[in-house]
């Protein structure tokens, strides 16, 4: 059910195995520039124009050929080129007589050219990008931004990078990115879903699982897995079978992250939720959520009693960094119940706990407390997710959850990126939400890394809903826990 991600080498690799086995290279490129017409033809069906800008190599010569198949179907087309033509080689000099027999006029790129094509074909730069883009290449990319028109790239946006999602200074922002062979993990996080729009994957005939040696880098969530997962609850089911969860959070003046999660992973199944927070916020607890049973604790002392009750134990919001934080969230490391950790748990962890770690537990890490727990700027965290999410998970073990558009997954069984999840997300309380949703899967099923994955994409799923049907600017965590539980009763 999960869509593999691969990292450019491991895509060049198939093509060359691809053509290795017999299919020609050109053959291939046609495929390509055929699918990214398809595509170009499903979106814009009623554009009767298009500029194609190229670059010098295979990129540019799927744009040629596109070209060339635009014309033939009566469309005006602009041809722009940042290579003279007769400079070209290989098969992008192929493609490139091929449109000039089909009667596409080229003209080679300059500062005051204009874009006149009611649509933009990016074939500027492809996967093999490696340092910052400069000069003619990046005033083009500039310019086809300033058009303002809809933006077709051709496998990758040019300017991102295809294995982290960053971006050489400045990229193309498509509207719609088709990808070929093999779907690129760099497309999926990082800065990527800014820039890619929507991402349409043709495999040109080519089976990559079928590559045994060549593994996925990373697996690209589904949600049609949500129907296997949450299926009819048995008729004789009671609370006890749902699991038991404890939220340990909420000091002095922060008492709402901790609600936040209780509620969640209430309206999640769990049977039972608990609270451990200052005894301050136990009315506000009852008034919020009479359903869960609120402990007012005062330290280590009290909070450490709690969590031997517990199926999972969801340790860090509101928690503080202050003594009675560091107190409840020791109780929560005693313990042997599988963890949550987020917000200042997390913090804690860098700063008091470096060395400590479990196979039991799921860390949730935004990328400013990803790089305090790996002693890194924020800046290397967002250069390189993937990297930075395993980094993390083999140092502190379990499984790693990096947020953040693109939010990776990492765990024993690899990579996982999600692919939902909208801008208003960007609020506060959003990461509270995600931790009792954590917990109370983790509750229900007694495990941690597939729980990570439902949770994480749950969490995303009903942001997505809650936005579609009142929009993403004024989205509030609070309103995801209702949605969640539509999406877990299919």
């Amino acid at each position: 059910m999960l869509r593999p991600l691969y990292k450019a080498a491991q895509v060049r690799e198939l093509d060359r195995r691809t053509i290795a086995g017999g299919i020609e290279g050109f053959a291939l490129m046609q495929r390509a520039a055929s699918s990214a017409w398809h595509s170009f033809r499903s979106r814009w069906p009623q554009a009767r124009s298009l500029t194609v800008v190229c670059g010098s190599g295979n990129n540019g010569g799927d744009g040629h050929v596109l070209a060339a198949l635009a014309m033939q179907s009566n469309l005006k087309v602009q041809r722009v080129t940042l290579k003279p033509l007769e400079e070209l080689s290989g098969d992008a000099a192929r493609a490139a007589q091929l449109a000039t027999s089909a009667g596409v006029d080229c003209e080679e790129w300059h500062a005051g050219i204009e874009l006149t094509g009611e649509v933009i074909i990016d074939a500027l730069l492809g996967t093999g990008l490696t340092g910052e883009i400069e000069g003619r290449f990046k005033r083009a990319v500039e310019m086809i931004n300033a058009a303002h028109r809809p933006v077709l790239a051709i496998d990758i946006p040019s300017g991102l990078v295809a294995d982290t999602g960053a971006v050489l200074g400045v990229a193309v922002e498509a509207d719609c990115t088709v990808t070929f062979i093999g779907d690129k993990v760099g497309l999926h996080t990082g800065d990527a879903p800014a820039y890619t729009g929507e991402i349409d994957f043709r495999p040109l005939g080519v089976k990559a699982q079928a590559y045994f040696d060549i593994p996925a880098t990373a697996w690209r969530l589904d949600d049609s897995l949500l129907a296997e997962a949450f299926a009819p609850r048995r008729r004789t089911s009671h609370k006890g079978d749902m699991g038991h969860v404890l939220v340990m959070g909420g000091a002095l003046g922060f008492g709402g992250a901790a609600l936040l999660a209780c509620q969640a992973a209430a309206r999640l199944g769990a049977g039972k939720v608990s609270l451990a927070t200052a005894p301050e916020h136990i009315t506000a607890s009852l008034v919020r959520c009479p359903e869960v049973m609120a402990h007012g604790v005062r330290g280590g002392a009290e909070a450490a009693e709690l969590p031997s009750d517990a199926d999972v134990v969801v340790v860090g919001p509101g928690l503080g960094q202050a003594a009675w934080g560091q107190a409840v969230l020791q109780s929560a490391l005693q313990s042997n119940a599988p963890l949550v950790v987020d917000a200042d748990g997390l913090n804690l962890l860098a700063r008091q706990w470096p060395d400590v770690r479990r196979d039991n537990w799921i860390l949730t890490p935004h990328p400013g407390e990803a790089a305090r727990l790996l002693g890194c700027s924020v800046a290397d965290i967002q250069a390189d997710r993937p990297a930075a999410a395993q980094a993390l998970q083999r140092a502190r073990g379990g499984v790693v959850i990096l947020k953040g558009a693109g939010s990776l997954i990492a765990g024993p069984s690899g990579l996982v990126v999600c692919p939902y999840g909208n801008p208003g997300m960007a609020s506060g309380g959003m990461g509270d939400v995600l931790s009792g949703m954590l917990g109370a899967l983790v509750a229900q099923r007694g495990e941690v890394e597939f729980s990570a994955w439902l949770g994480t994409m749950m969490h995303a799923l009903a942001a997505d809903c809650a936005a579609e049907q009142e929009g993403e600017r004024g989205l509030l965590a609070s309103d995801l826990a209702s949605y969640a539980r539509k999406l877990i009763n299919p």
